[in-house]
Parts: C-alpha cells; sequence; structure tokens
C-alpha cells in the first residue's frame, strides 16, 4: 500500500510493535483521541452556526474566561477516554485537579495517564482562526490495581510514551509521536477518516521565522529583546520574517513545516512564563524533538523538567535547533 494511503487506524496497528510496553492499550488511546477529535472538530467547524462560541461565564482554574466550546470540548476527550476504560488517570488543563478513572468493575488496572490541553487557542475561535487538542501519554509509575496518586501527573517530559496535537484549521489534522518519528494525518470530511498525508515530519534544516507575541515587547527579558533585535538585522540570512497566531498548535504546526522559532518567554507580567509545562510545553517539546527540533525553557532542555504542581507554568522556546540554540545563547549572555 502506498505510505499517503494509510488510514491513521492501519498505521497505529502496523507501528503497534514499535511501543515499549505493546499490549495494544496505547494504540487504544490514539484511537480514543482520534475519535474526540472527530466529535470536537464537527463542533468547531459549525460554531459560527450556533450559540456555542463566547464565554460559559466561568473560570478555570488559572482564571481564565472558559469559552462554551473548551468546555465542550474538555468533557468530549474525557467522557471518550473515560468510557473505553483504557486509562487510569486525566488531567486537563482546565481541571483544577486530576481525574481517577475506575474500570467498570472498579478497578484500577489501567497503565497509562493523559494530560491535555482540550482546546488551545479558544479566544480565536469566534474569529475562525485555528485552535487545537494538546495531549501528553505517561505510564504510570504507582502500582498498577491502585488509585492514581498526584506523582503519575508530576513527571518529567523524557518519560512520555505518546504525544501529540490536533490543528482545527483550513483541513483537521492529527499529528502524534510514541519516540519514533512524528507523523501527521488529515482528516478526509466526506467519510470521517484520517489519512497519513506528512509521513516522518521533520523541521528544515534552517529557519527565517520567529514567533512571538511582540506587543509584550517591554516586559521581556533583556536576552529575548536582543534576540528578536538579532532576529531583525539585515545581516546573512536575515532579517527574520515575523508570524504570530497567537494559538501554540497553529504556530507551532506552521514553523515545523516551515521552519522557525517559536517564543513564549516570561514577562514582568507574568514571571513564570504563561505556558503550561504538563499540557502545553511537555508533549510540544517531546514532537520537536522527534522532528529534528529543540524545546527550551532558555537555560536548558523542557523535558527534562521534574514537575512540582499540576498547573505549572514554564517560559517556552521551540523549532529549528540552531534557532534555539541562539536564543538561548542571547538569555545566558544576559543573565
Amino acid at each position: 500500500m502506498e505510505e499517503r494511503n494509510r488510514t491513521l487506524g492501519e498505521f497505529i496497528i502496523e507501528h503497534q510493535n514499535s511501543f515499549q510496553y505493546s499490549t495494544g492499550e496505547l494504540s487504544r488511546i490514539i484511537n480514543s483521541i482520534r475519535l474526540a477529535a472527530k466529535v470536537v472538530n464537527y463542533k468547531v467547524n459549525k460554531a459560527g452556526l450556533v450559540d456555542i462560541v463566547g464565554a460559559a461565564g466561568e473560570q478555570n482554574i488559572q482564571g481564565e474566561d472558559q469559552q462554551k466550546l473548551d468546555v465542550y470540548a474538555n468533557e468530549v476527550f474525557i467522557q471518550t477516554l473515560i468510557n473505553r476504560e483504557i486509562v487510569c488517570g486525566i488531567g486537563s488543563e482546565e481541571n483544577d485537579d486530576f481525574i481517577t478513572v475506575a474500570g467498570s468493575d472498579n478497578s484500577h488496572n489501567n497503565k497509562y495517564v493523559v494530560l491535555m490541553d482540550p482546546l488551545d487557542g479558544s479566544s480565536n475561535i469566534d474569529v475562525n482562526v485555528s485552535v487545537g487538542t494538546i495531549f501528553s501519554v505517561f505510564r504510570r509509575i504507582t502500582p498498577v490495581g491502585t488509585p492514581v496518586t498526584i506523582e503519575d501527573f508530576l513527571q518529567p517530559g523524557i518519560n512520555q510514551v505518546a504525544a501529540g496535537y490536533v490543528i482545527y484549521g483550513t483541513s483537521t489534522m492529527l499529528v502524534y509521536t510514541t519516540g519514533h518519528g512524528v507523523n501527521g494525518f488529515t482528516l478526509n470530511p466526506a467519510i470521517g477518516t484520517f489519512y497519513l498525508s506528512h509521513p516522518n515530519m521533520k523541521y528544515p534544516e534552517r529557519g527565517n521565522i520567529y514567533s512571538i507575541n511582540e506587543g509584550n515587547y517591554v516586559h521581556f527579558p533583556q536576552g529575548v529583546k536582543d534576540y528578536i533585535k538579532y532576529c531583525q538585522l539585515e545581516e546573512g540570512d536575515r532579517p527574520y520574517t515575523s508570524r504570530y497566531i497567537g494559538s501554540l498548535v497553529s504556530d507551532f504546526h506552521r514553523n515545523m513545516i516551515k521552519g522557525g522559532i517559536y517564543l513564549y518567554p516570561t514577562t514582568s507580567k507574568t514571571p513564570n512564563g504563561k505556558l503550561r509545562l504538563l499540557y502545553e510545553c511537555n508533549p510540544m517539546a517531546f514532537i520537536a524533538e522527534q522532528a529534528g527540533g529543540k524545546a527550551s525553557n532558555g537555560l536548558g532542555r523542557i523535558m527534562e523538567i521534574q514537575p512540582t504542581e499540576l498547573h505549572q507554568r514554564v517560559p517556552f522556546y521551540s523549532g529549528n535547533k540552531e534557532m534555539v540554540e541562539k536564543a538561548e545563547e542571547f538569555i545566558a549572555k544576559a543573565k
């Protein structure tokens, strides 16, 4: 079969042996995410027609207004994972605490926890800009048969067994890795099937895009300001192009395909950064590294950070390896 004609289901079956623990559970988790993504995709694509855009009138744990579609996506992903009885715990950016999942027989025999940002970039929904879902899968570290505890979720990113994102854009794509490269699948909406459209995704060797919210420039650390000036200098292959959507999935996806760096530094307003280590940075870091790129907090590797809380925030720099290393160089110099 020609590679690009393969469906996501066929690809998962073919590559099941490449999972470190080949019990079929990880395959079923990816399949569950595929199913939930199709449901959310349907809602996202008709958001302008129904009363599902706008704020839900509540705030999430970070004090941010929850969009109605955020709440809907959160429920869809949680229910799909619970109903299929394949995870022992779920952590979501939209929930204060983690969810313990028991089987129908009240057992706790499942081996994986999933952490997710069910609808990243949701403030863009009502202006028809791409949004996404980000997910991360870990093997539990507490004994099988017992309820999960916080330590199952507070694992460094290097322990991830799978990570990915879904981008709901002009086409809907599911991009994921299990530590053996990155593959992208595009949804054919006519038949509801994801097909392998982007096999073995890699960052181009050189990038020329930098993505940062320059409106916050005055609040950035000096090293980041210096790096932005470097990007804008007319020298060598610069100036680089500035592209910023404000939806992490969309900015990351574009930069991985076209070559670039995404920056969300600390600011004087957000001294720890704004992005969440567990729901956004770790999964995107895993994908970046598997695509030949790099992900850093400005000082070191994102995936080696030992988390201390569920909703921990960190500064985030990811993209082409040499671009991230250059940014780190400027940050270190300004220290």
